[in-house]
């Protein structure tokens, strides 16, 4: 292997720090994503106390939750960024929870740009390093005049090819982790505006009772 990357050529190298760039976000942001979604129980006890009344006392335990958690889960700062506003109107209300999901979601689809790119750029690259290759072997072709040797070709042309190879082994694995992650945003996308229809549910109901 690291004689097929000494002969693949300079422009191997950003092709690697493609692939481990790549590699390190996924694998950042699929843990990231694990966070969503398990903080139910709380959110139940939150819409628990809700509809009993206790605005304050949702609050307390939700900052309370953060502060243990150190920067909680990303329903949990939904709903205490409504609870801050619990004695507005509706349509403040819903502008509040419709901002916060929004900001949760590009906290989440954070890097994932990123990695789109490096599985776009490696091929490139690839394609680069072969045409660059390619030159390097007609130059040489010649150099030997009307004495063209078969083999010698050959072999340049094989080692301007290794480059491409590399660029798509590269890419194509970044491509599918990257359309993976986004199968996963939208998911999240869902669940979070789940909690935030949820909540206005509950607080609708609170504010009638309460009225």
């Amino acid at each position: 292997m690291l004689e097929l990357l000494e002969k693949a050529g300079i422009l191997v190298w950003p092709i690697l720090f493609c692939s481990l760039a790549g590699l390190t976000i996924f694998f950042e942001r699929l843990l990231t994503f694990r966070s969503v979604g398990r903080s139910d129980e709380a959110i139940g006890k939150v819409f628990a106390l809700l509809q009993e009344g206790s605005v304050a006392k949702a609050g307390e335990y939700l900052r309370a939750r953060k502060k243990h958690k150190r920067h909680g889960f990303p329903e949990e700062r939904i709903l205490l960024e409504a609870i801050a506003v619990a004695d507005t109107d509706l349509e403040t209300m819903e502008m509040v929870l419709m901002h916060a999901v929004d900001r949760e979601m590009k906290r989440l689809a954070r890097y994932l740009s990123t990695l789109a790119t490096m599985g776009s750029v490696a091929p490139l690259l690839g394609l680069l390093g072969t045409v660059m290759g390619m030159i390097r072997a007609f130059s040489v072709v010649e150099e030997m005049g009307g004495r063209v040797n078969a083999s010698v070709l050959a072999g340049g042309i094989w080692e301007a090819m290794l480059t491409t190879a590399f660029g798509l082994s590269v890419a194509i694995p970044l491509i599918i982790l990257h359309n993976y992650l986004e199968g996963k945003l939208d998911a999240i996308q869902a669940s979070l505006e789940e909690v935030a229809v949820s909540f206005l549910k509950v607080w609708l109901s609170a504010s009638t009772k309460g009225n």
